[in-house]
């Protein structure tokens, strides 16, 4: 069974309330803040082992020194099947926001949109198989925990997909700087899936001519583009805005 580390204190107690397997938790000595010795207590109750480790011991088992005193040995990450979320859905009913992202690079940025997307109460998060970050322990540290609590699918062509959610009853709006249809003068109710580029190039020419609706983002000066977590973010809670509007 492929495993990784994880850590950070909200990661780590994620995935102690997760379903994957857990072989063991790593905890630095002496650490005396009060939300690791929660986590020893939920491992104990689930019979994981606790292991105190030094502070440098964590830091070179993690790759970093921003592991807040507690790490995870775990079962690798494990992508949902986006064709069991939409049946899933359909059972459910009800309008979903699907967020769809094309070719993110960055762990940093995949992790920052995902936990927007947990936020925003998506009903999924859809990334390319290659040439794109997958959910590493970066990943997962940026998104603090929300990387358990929201199903995220990994396919093989973008394009295609956008397809299948079409199918599905998804209306698809791609966010492009270049655009000249403002994000705020879009209906974004009912069953929408945005789909954010990746850093630099943004949405490819092949999955943009899939998009109903192109949008962008107003800037009001300084720099003339967006991080794309941060427009992800945006337009996310745009939508959400829309939908507590309409309620």
């Amino acid at each position: 069974m492929a495993e990784e580390i994880i850590c950070g204190i909200n990661p780590v107690k994620e995935a102690l309330r997760g379903t994957r397997s857990i072989f063991e938790l790593f905890v630095a000595e002496g650490a005396a803040d009060q939300r690791i010795g929660k986590l020893s207590e939920l491992a104990g109750e689930k019979n994981i082992p606790v292991r105190r480790r030094s502070k440098s011991d964590i830091t070179r088992l993690t790759g970093t020194d921003h592991h807040q005193g507690v790490a995870l040995r775990i079962e690798s990450f494990t992508y949902a099947d986006l064709d069991d979320i939409l049946g899933g859905w359909k059972q459910e009913g009800g309008d979903a926001l699907v967020v769809v992202l094309d070719g993110i690079q960055d762990p940093h940025n995949l992790g920052a949109l995902i936990r927007s997307a947990a936020s925003a109460g998506c009903l999924c998060v859809v990334i390319p198989k290659d040439r794109a970050a997958g959910v590493t322990a970066t990943a997962e540290k940026v998104a603090a925990g929300a990387a358990e609590t929201i199903p995220i699918a990994q396919v093989t062509n973008i394009a295609v997909t956008l397809e299948q959610l079409k199918s599905a009853g998804f209306w698809i709006y791609g966010a492009n700087e270049k655009s000249s249809h403002s994000l705020y003068q879009q209906k974004l109710t009912g069953n929408i899936a945005l789909v954010i580029g990746g850093e630099g190039e943004g949405i490819r020419p092949l999955v943009r001519k899939k998009c109903d609706v192109v949008f962008s983002i107003p800037l009001a000066g300084g720099v003339g583009s967006l991080n794309a977590s941060v427009a992800g973010g945006i337009a996310m809670f745009e939508a959400v805005r829309q939908r507590l509007s309409k309620k």
